[in-house]
Order: structure tokens, then sequence, then C-alpha cells
């Protein structure tokens, strides 16, 4: 039996899927491309009520622009992902992702199988991330001055922050930084209006209770309560029971008993996940007693870690005294400041905890540069904890040529999955160029060949002036582990993109069988 030809139509019905999914990606992709690089330009994104935000930040953009498109959902949440684990790179993430979906569609047109792109794909990416492990260089915490460096070139530029950024990681110390656990960007609090600066300590942004607590506190002791400073509330129905009114107002004067109690431990700064009842209000207030609630679950185990306080809940306040005290933790000060509505726990008795405090002038304008923050302080730790490679995309494109000659030593499909990943990791230094102004055709192939030719693979491009420079040279360092998330994360994406060959619409209100 003689085979049919296949027509256009065919084909363009078979990867309807692949070509839809893929015009998804290259518009999320085309949303933050041209953030990238040091002459990158900012993204203003307007909501139905006429309220903006100016970010040259990748995730932000990602997170607040309107998406409806399933394959662009997707390529967001790997991006949210790169942000949470390293909190840089989410934009070369982002376009390294879209460039190995559209050489995929590209590879798949010509007729090769989608298995044989992924199977090449995986042997690109984890000689990739081979190549950059063996190029990577450790960071000598804390005198390396490339730590700094680092910060300046994540914190766009700003002096300000990349050296508080690299105080703040100082005060925490090493061991912190080496944490999986421990995030450093969650000390970083954005104030409108205030004076940018890194201390330790934190800062709540609270006030007390109520006008008449005290404002300032020296050696203080602190309770935690994870709970509502209040009696607990009585079962539905109850209260209508002689037995069950009895049972509340004993429940009622031991509460009353157990606020007097904390007033005799000497007690003068309670902190309360939750709300507090009119009579302790009362009771705290009159015995000069701070008390600052509804903080987050974050903020109480900050102000627990600093202070060395452990968070009880309100059915403890029933034990003794020395019960009690085994819970209280210490503070040199606490302050109320008053022109910018927060407070700071200073001097604590338990671990340190730094806060980098940013601040502008106005709210938008603060609001970004606590995202410029947040990325400065993320690189800095990532690269304390997994080194550092040349910047500006030099590392990337020095690796891709390494790949490429891999390339040819691979028989069969698999070598085009293979030359996906290769034009992923040529984009991140065209795209800067490009944002730069200049051809980035010419001026890739120009790096390539002075690679090539003076055998540096740290030499890249020169934003400003247009010439072939060496990235270490210049100190442009990037943090290895940024990369190599981002490189996992694009191959990830893009491989279960691209192994979409079908798009069904579900039910509404039906349980997925896994």
């Amino acid at each position: 039996m003689t085979g049919q030809k296949t027509t256009k139509h065919e084909v363009d019905e078979r990867l309807s899927a692949l070509i839809s999914n893929t015009g998804a990606v290259r518009a999320i992709t085309g949303a933050v491309e041209g953030t990238l690089g040091p002459l990158g330009l900012d993204t203003m994104l307007v909501d139905h009520m006429g309220d903006i935000v100016v970010t040259n930040a990748g995730v932000t953009i990602l997170d607040l622009m309107e998406v409806s498109h399933p394959a662009a959902r997707m390529m967001i949440n790997i991006a949210r992902s790169q942000h949470e684990e390293i909190g840089d790179g989410t934009t070369t993430a982002t376009i390294m992702a879209g460039t190995i979906v559209n050489e995929g569609l590209s590879k798949i047109l010509k007729g090769v199988p989608v298995a044989r792109i992924i199977d090449g794909m995986r042997m690109g990416i984890n000689e990739a991330i081979k190549e950059f492990k063996k190029k990577t260089v450790p960071v000598d915490y804390p005198d390396d001055p490339a730590i700094k460096q680092v910060a300046l070139i994540a914190g766009r530029g700003n002096e300000d922050i990349a050296q508080n950024a690299t105080k703040a990681a100082l005060l925490v110390g090493k061991e912190k930084l080496l944490d999986p656990s421990f995030k450093l960007k969650e000390s970083v609090v954005a104030v409108e209006g205030a004076e940018n600066e890194v201390f330790q300590g934190i800062i709540l942004k609270k006030k007390p209770v109520n006008e008449a607590m005290p404002r300032n506190l020296e050696n203080v002791k602190i309770l935690c309560i994870d709970d509502p400073l209040d009696v607990e509330k009585p079962e539905e129905g109850s209260l209508g029971t002689e037995l069950g009114l009895s049972h509340y107002i004993e429940k009622q004067k031991q509460f009353i008993e157990n606020i007097k109690k904390i007033v005799s431990l000497g007690i003068k700064c309670i902190l309360v996940s939750r709300g507090i009842s009119d009579k302790a209000e009362e009771i705290l207030t009159d015995n000069g007693v701070l008390v600052i609630t509804r903080l987050t679950s974050r903020q109480m185990r900050r102000v627990c870690e600093h202070t060395g306080s452990i968070a009880l809940r309100r059915s403890t306040l029933d034990r003794s005294k020395n019960d009690l005290s085994r819970y209280l933790g210490l503070a040199g000060k606490v302050v109320f400041d008053r022109r910018h509505k927060n407070i700071r726990i200073l001097e604590g008795a338990g671990k340190p905890v730094a806060t980098f405090l940013v601040g502008a002038s106005t709210s938008e304008v603060v609001e970004e540069m606590e995202r410029i923050a947040c990325d400065a302080v993320c690189a800095v730790q990532a690269a304390v904890r997994g080194g550092i490679v040349a910047g500006g995309g030099a590392s990337e494109l020095a690796i891709s040529r390494t790949l490429a000659r891999t390339r040819n030593t691979i028989s069969g499909m698999s070598a085009y999955g293979v030359d996906c990943v290769v034009e992923a990791l040529k984009r991140p230094i065209a795209q800067i160029i490009q944002n730069a102004g200049f051809n980035p055709l010419e001026k890739v192939e120009e790096v390539i060949s002075a690679q090539t030719n003076l055998d540096d693979e740290n030499l890249g491009f020169d934003c400003k002036t247009g010439h072939v420079v060496n990235m270490i040279e210049m100190k442009v360092v990037d943090p290895t582990l940024v990369k190599l998330f981002a490189l996992k994360a694009a191959g990830e994406v893009a491989q279960a993109i691209l192994r979409i060959n079908t798009i069904i619409k579900m039910k509404n209100n039906q349980p997925i069988n896994i």
C-alpha cells in the first residue's frame, strides 16, 4: 500500500498545540527581554484602575501582567520558581526557555521527532552544567571584593544598595548564608521616606495598639504569642446553659489572672499574631507594656530568632511563672519611629539578624528599590554559596562553543536538541547587546572570534564602548547558582511545552484523577 502525501494543512493541524504554545512563549519572552543587561529599560504595568508599576524586574513583570494562555502560565511559574529558589536570574531563565522552545519548534517543523529533540536537550543541559561548574571561582568570604561586585551588578549599578547588601551579608555571617533554608532577602524592608541603612535588628511595619503605650524601651523582656490575646471563644450554644456560662466566666477570670501574671514577670513588650481583647489592652497599657498585634508568621519567626524568645499558644499562659520565663526573649531596645510608623527591635539576645532598610520618596519608587535590593542580597548569598563566573553572558557563550563541538560527536537526530541548548546559551549576550543598541549578530560573532583566537573564555562585550573586553578584569561577574538554576528551569519548562501534543478544555468542577 503506497503512503499518501501529507498536506501542509494536516501538518499544521497535528502541530497546532505546539504552534499555539510557542506563540504564547514568544509573547512572554518579549515582555521581559528588553529589561536584560546594564542598559535594559523599564516596563510600565497599568491596572484597570490606572495604578502603575514601573520595574526592571522580570519576575515582577510576569507576575503582574494579564495572562490567560496555559503555556504562558507555565513560563511564569518557572520564573517564580527561579525567584523563590535563587532570587535573581528570572529574565535569563525566561528568555533561555523561550529560545529553546522556538528552536525546538523549528526543528520539529523540519521533521525531527520531539523525543529526539528532548534527548538532545537533556544531553546539552547536563554538559553545560558540568562546564559551568568547571569555570566556577569560589568566593573567599568575607574579604573577596567580588561579593560587592556581584551585588553592584544585580543591584543595577546602585552603589549604595551594593554596599548595604554586602554589609547585610556580613552581619548574618557565613553559616547563615550557606543554610539553604535561610533567605537573606527576608532582611530587606522598604519604607517610604526612609534613608537606606543596614543594622542588626528587626523592623516591623507596625505601631503600638494604642497611643498610650510606651514608645521607647530599654532592656526589654519580650513575649511572643502565636494566638489571639483573648479568651478562647466558647462552643456554639454553650452559653445558653448554666454550666456553660459558669465555665466561660471562669475562663475569663483565668485570662485576667494570666494578664496580671505577664505584668508581674516584668514583660514590657508583647507580640501577638492576631488581635487583643479590650480588657487585656487596658491592663497592659496601665502597666506600661507595649503590645504589637497582627504579626505574620515570618515576622514572628524573625523576632523569636533575634530575641531568643519562643512563640507560645495562649493556653500556655496558664502555666507557672517559672515555666513562662523559659519562653521569654530579650532585646536591648524597642523603639517606635513615629515618623515612619514602624517599630525597631534592637540588640536581641538571640541570633544576629540583619535588616536592610530601603527608602525612597514615593511608593512606586520605593517598591522598585525594594526589588533591586532583594536582587542584590540574593545574588550575594548565591555567590557565597556557589561561587562566581564571568558575567554579561560571556560564560554562557563560551559554553555554547563547547557544546557546539560536542554536538559534532553525536550521531542521530539528538544532535538537533543540543543545537537548541547552544542557541539558548547564546541568547543572553545577544539580548544584552541588542538592548545596548548594537547589532547582536555582528557583535556576538566578534566575541566568539575573540574568545577563540585569544583562547580566553572570559571575553565578553562592553555595552558602553562596544568593544570586546575581559569580563573578569572589568569586574563583571555573576553567581554560578543563578546560571545553573536558570538553565535547569529553562530546560524543564521547554521540555514540558514541547511534549504537549493536544490541548483539551476540561469540564468545570471536575475532579482530576491521577
